[in-house]
């Protein structure tokens, strides 16, 4: 499922791509989504709105139009958005097209349908969806920290990746980059996080911010299906360290360590048992 670092790559390809267009049309195809669509409720509130802004939240995209109407989307397990000429072929899977001003097609394409399209009002320009209320502080913005992290896990017997994956801790982390950040800090995934120290906090929230910055900077990670605006795969998966990598050597300990792989709250998780204490 899509993380921070795709739903980010997907933020900015669809900025400069939606940004001041005007809405004209909308259709809704049949197949499924994980909340029913009403079409002639996003025909009345979003024809002939112009899309003021695309902006990321969490895992969460927020596309705010004139009026405080905002589109709330997530990608779920295989979504993805076009942008192309609206007599481009339309992919089987597609689920919603919206028409805009300048002859181009935005496009929600979804093969398996567990991804999410809702109308929402914003409490202010700008605002964020009372949707969204009670999400945690993105941890590439100044709100993240160690201090934050620990004042979460103080006298929690959950696992350290456990509390990295709650959204209400912190916002937008999923599986793949949790996996990645406890290794960078030498962390065990399923250590409880209340044993930790304010030094090892620090050093989490300081590989959360690290391994989410450079997979920004890749494109995000495709392990399967994620692909960005132009059809791109996201290019950090070499950059993996253990995600995925059970029973090869460590890369930091070489030979003298192999990578093992537990499950976590019925999540897959991976850590070197040498170097992350």
């Amino acid at each position: 499922m899509p993380e921070l670092p795709e739903v980010e790559t997907v933020c900015r390809a669809l900025a400069p791509r939606l940004g001041g267009r005007r809405v004209v049309a909308v259709r809704v195809f049949p197949g499924p989504l994980r909340t029913p669509l009403d079409e002639r409720a996003l025909r009345a509130a979003l024809v002939g709105r112009r899309i003021l802004a695309v902006r990321r939240r969490a895992k969460y995209l927020v596309v705010e139009l004139t009026g405080r109407h905002a589109l709330l989307l997530h990608l779920g397990m295989t979504g993805h958005f076009r942008v192309c000429p609206e007599a481009a072929p339309r992919d089987k899977h597609a689920r919603v097209e919206w028409t805009l001003d300048n002859g181009l097609a935005w496009r929600y394409v979804d093969p398996r349908g567990f991804g999410q399209v809702r109308l929402c009002r914003l409490p202010t320009s700008g605002g964020e969806p009372p949707e969204l209320a009670g999400l945690g502080p993105e941890p590439l913005k100044d709100g993240f920290s160690g201090a934050v992290l620990a004042a979460a896990g103080r006298g929690r017997r959950c696992a350290v990746k456990a509390l990295l994956l709650d959204q209400t801790v912190v916002a937008g982390v999923g599986n793949i980059y949790a996996s990645e950040a406890c290794f960078r800090a030498g962390v065990l995934p399923q250590r409880p996080a209340g044993t930790l120290k304010p030094r090892a906090w620090n050093k989490l929230a300081a590989a959360v911010r690290a391994v989410l910055a450079a997979a920004v900077e890749c494109g995000g990670t495709t392990i399967s299906d994620f692909r960005d605006v132009d059809g791109q795969a996201g290019r950090f998966a070499v950059n993996l360290q253990v995600y995925g990598r059970d029973g090869e050597f460590c890369a930091t300990c070489g030979e003298r360590a192999r990578i093992h792989r537990l499950v976590l709250a019925g999540r897959s998780s991976f850590y070197c048992p040498r170097c992350q204490k």
